[in-house]
């Protein structure tokens, strides 16, 4: 029988055993399976914004990299006082233990700049330049804030650095961290320059810098050098936008990945919760709303028209105050352009303003409004002004459907389209006909066409993909405030399309592909163009007769593949009666 030492000394040696012959899942080779991850904040101080650098700090701590990295200008310093500069770092260490991981310092000219700031920094933080491992990786900090370039460098620190350069050549990679940039003034304009020479002879593989509040690098014998810009300090935006942010570096078994973060771009898992998006849906569906459309005068102009804009305020249990604000585009003006509006919970509010356009009708004005949809958490609900252009529709007597539009009951065609995106229409000239008798709408249209032998037209049964080739459309909304519409598309060979289209509870549309208009068609094509007329039996759409001054919801667009674009009416094109304009029985 074992004794219990005999038992413990077998149990040391299997341990033993495992340390010796289980395999190192941190080795050289595993940088693909298992890559290192790390940060870097950048400069808080210089002119610093409070809390941005807090801020950042709390993004890292998100992302729960494997350590973090600074380099340099951790507190504002310039200053010998003892009790300033302890209660400066006392500061920086409050905001940054917030980090669950090793947090690694590069001292700066605002951390150490006199020997009693050196003294300060080592007695919160340690060695101004050291070096350490993490798995097959090297990592050296100098300290360089007190010198304007590499040659004033002290030959102890040095000494030191090519020491621990040539004891550390067998790591994966090597990478260097200091404050100020000397290689943006030497390297990167072919200059020698007395660090970039140790580092190409000793094999560093990337060089992270600070101090200029800008974000810029480049890559020079092989050498990836990076100058981090602003994580709090004082700094104008760069070109791209890139404002306050740290860098987040990659290593694996494709080398070294090195990329900016914009700040606020690492959100919490909880941003936004379940319960959140229940009510910032319907906030921006229906918070806020136009009343009924603003009239289009024939010249497609608007004058002295009033926009009611309505404020639902019952999704959540938050009081509004706030400002409704409109963008206004070239030729249109919108009085006033801000109004201060409060709402209570569970309630709504309404304001109105005073609209004209003497110019392009297209973009229209927009507004928006501040909702609260959660206590110190908001949305903007947006609304764009809506129109409603006017077609009058003639009596008919004597309705011939023959593709040929000649009767003199047609009246007068409309002509005024534009883009897809409300610019100048881009297709060739087109005409649609609109008429009526008791029991029947009909519907006409010419499309010039100056290439007639590229009509697309291949569709050759109902419900096909017309709306892909030749084909002119309709948007009907036969009975006004139903929420109910019709989608009629045809082709030059009077092919259908069609489908019933509602809007359900949720505010969205919903379709029913399987509803089969009944229609008589008959197209024309001539040598430049194509005709259809169309009759449409009114009781499908639940209607029992047509009088002088009824009026229905309507869009039209013809779409010509040849130049693939279409003219539209209205725009945009879209399956919700409000965006319509009136079709008007004479």
């Amino acid at each position: 029988m074992r004794s219990k030492a005999n038992l413990k000394k077998l149990s040391l040696i299997a341990l033993l055993a495992l340390v010796i012959f289980a395999p190192n899942i941190y080795a050289d080779d595993n940088l693909t399976k298992y890559p290192v991850r790390f940060a870097i904040a950048s400069d808080r101080t210089g002119g610093h914004v409070p809390g941005i650098y807090g801020e950042i700090i709390t993004e890292i701590e998100r992302l729960r990299p494997d350590f973090v990295m600074t380099v340099g200008d951790q507190i504002e310093g310039y200053t010998d006082d003892t009790a300033t500069l302890n209660a400066q770092w006392h500061e920086y260490d409050s905001i940054v233990a917030r980090l669950t991981m090793p947090l690694y310092l590069t001292p700066g000219n605002h951390d150490i700049l006199t020997d009693i700031t050196e003294q300060v920094f080592r007695k919160f933080h340690g060695d101004p330049y050291y070096s350490f491992d993490y798995r097959v990786l090297h990592f050296i900090v100098l300290d360089v804030g007190r010198w304007e370039s590499s040659k004033e460098i002290p030959e102890e620190q040095i000494n030191w650095l090519i020491n621990d350069l040539q004891n550390n050549q067998n790591v994966a990679y090597t990478f260097v961290f200091m404050h100020k940039p000397f290689w943006y003034e030497t390297t990167a304009e072919g200059k020698p320059d007395t660090l970039h020479s140790l580092f190409v002879n000793y094999g560093v593989d990337a060089v992270f810098t600070g101090h200029f509040h800008e974000y810029f690098s480049g890559k020079y014998d092989g050498i990836l050098y990076t100058g981090l810009g602003s994580s709090g300090a004082g700094t104008e935006p760069s070109p791209d936008g890139l404002l306050y942010h740290f860098g987040w570096v990659t290593v694996n078994g494709d080398g070294i990945h090195i990329a900016p973060i914009k700040k606020d771009a690492v959100l919490a898992w909880n941003v936004i919760t379940a319960e959140d998006q229940k009510v910032i849906e319907p906030i921006r569906r229906f918070g806020l709303t136009l009343g009924e459309p603003v009239p289009v005068n024939n010249d497609l102009t608007i004058t002295g028209a009033r926009a009611t804009v309505i404020l639902n305020n019952t999704f959540s249990d938050n009081s509004l105050n706030d400002t409704v604000k409109w963008v206004v585009p070239e030729n249109w003006t919108v009085e006033p352009e801000m109004l201060p509006i409060m709402v209570e919970a569970g309630d709504t509010g309404v304001c109105f303003f005073n609209v004209s356009c003497t110019g392009a009708l297209y973009p229209v004005p927009e507004c928006e409004f501040e909702f609260i949809y959660a206590p110190g958490k908001e949305i903007t609900a947006t609304n764009y002004l809506k129109i409603a252009r006017q077609a009058e529709c003639y009596p008919a007597k004597k309705v011939k459907i023959d593709g040929a539009i000649k009767e003199d009951f047609w009246g007068e065609p409309v002509t005024k389209f534009f883009a897809s995106g409300g610019g100048d229409m881009t297709t060739e000239p087109v005409k649609f006909y609109f008429a009526h008798d008791k029991r029947n709408l009909y519907l006409a249209a010419c499309c010039e066409e100056s290439k007639m032998d590229s009509v697309k037209a291949e569709v050759t049964e109902h419900d096909g993909a017309i709306y892909g080739e030749d084909c002119v459309g309709y948007f009907i909304e036969p009975m006004i405030h139903s929420d109910t519409i019709y989608q009629i598309y045809f082709n030059p060979d009077g092919i259908s399309f069609d489908q019933r289209i509602w809007k359900g509870e949720d505010g969205y549309a919903d379709a029913d592909r399987e509803w089969n208009g009944d229609y008589k068609t008959k197209t024309v094509q001539g040598d430049n163009f194509w005709s259809i007329e169309v009759q449409i039996p009114i009781k499908q759409f639940g209607l029992k007769e047509i009088k002088a001054g009824d009026k229905m919801r309507l869009n039209f667009r013809r779409k010509q593949s040849r130049l693939n674009t279409a003219a539209d009416w209205q725009t945009p094109i879209e399956y919700y009666a409000d965006t319509y304009g009136f079709l008007i029985m004479k």
